[in-house]
């Protein structure tokens, strides 16, 4: 009967942070570049001692079953809706990949596009004043700006009616979601160890920048209603299996000899 509570108890849990997680995609199903999480389930298993599988070897150990874990996973590779909004400064990645900027600290973040800006010393930046690592610098006497598909940036300097190159933004490759933390903002963080590829926007399997647009987040509602449905149902069914135990339980403890 105690194996039925530890049991039911990882189901609860595991349960528990899936619902955690569909509700985090929910709440950012309007987030602009949002990447939802999905939840992966994965059986646990316990060794335990039971001699009297063979009683010529007493350490014997078997395998019994011992519920289930939870994780989850970043769809950053899905990539979200690209919407227009004629807003020169706004740039999205259509396809795989992200953007190097130079976050607090001197450490290097990720970033899926938004709003840009220049910074005091002409600078590219993001909204929040990171510049990208490119290092694209825009002169102080420039009028117009423009972010062709492989990235190359051009400015129309004033009293110039032709554009001028002022350089490239780049993208990097994340092949592995497990190797990047999410944080606030839209921006994500290579851990310990982890490496990205570099590459040309539209070449290497990356994707291609999109001037004058924002990309929506990757949540498609209706289908996280349905893992909603199908969370609650899972949680009521284990919250069932702890209720028929510990009545088993009531009857073996009210036994009389």
């Amino acid at each position: 009967m105690s194996d039925a509570f530890s049991v039911a108890a990882t189901g609860l849990n595991a349960q528990q942070k899936a619902l955690d997680t569909i509700a985090n995609n929910i709440a950012n199903v309007n987030t602009p570049a949002f990447k939802r999480a999905q939840i992966r389930f994965s059986d646990l298993v316990a060794s335990v001692r039971q001699p009297e599988v063979d009683a010529s070897d007493p350490s014997r150990q078997v395998s019994t079953s011992a519920g289930v874990a939870a994780s989850t996973q970043l769809m950053l590779n899905q990539p979200g809706e690209i919407e227009r909004t004629g807003n020169p400064m706004d740039v999205a990645v259509s396809g795989n990949g992200f953007v190097e900027v130079m976050g607090p600290g001197g450490q290097t973040l990720l970033w899926r596009g938004g709003s840009l800006r220049i910074n005091e010393d002409g600078l590219l930046a993001t909204s929040e004043g990171f510049g990208l690592l490119s290092g694209v610098t825009v002169p102080w006497d420039a009028t117009a700006l423009s972010i062709s598909p492989d990235g190359t940036v051009s400015a129309i300097i004033d009293g110039e009616t032709t554009a001028t190159e002022i350089g490239q933004l780049g993208l990097v490759r994340i092949d592995d979601a497990a190797s990047v933390d999410q944080l606030d903002d839209g921006y994500y963080r290579l851990r310990d160890g982890a490496s990205a590829i570099s590459g040309v926007a539209g070449e290497d399997g990356l994707g291609r920048f999109v001037q004058g647009a924002i990309e929506h987040s990757n949540v498609v509602l209706s289908d996280e209603m349905v893992g909603l449905m199908l969370v609650q149902r899972a949680y009521a069914a284990n919250a069932q299996i702890v209720q028929a135990a510990d009545q088993l339980m009531g009857v073996a403890n009210g036994l009389r000899r």
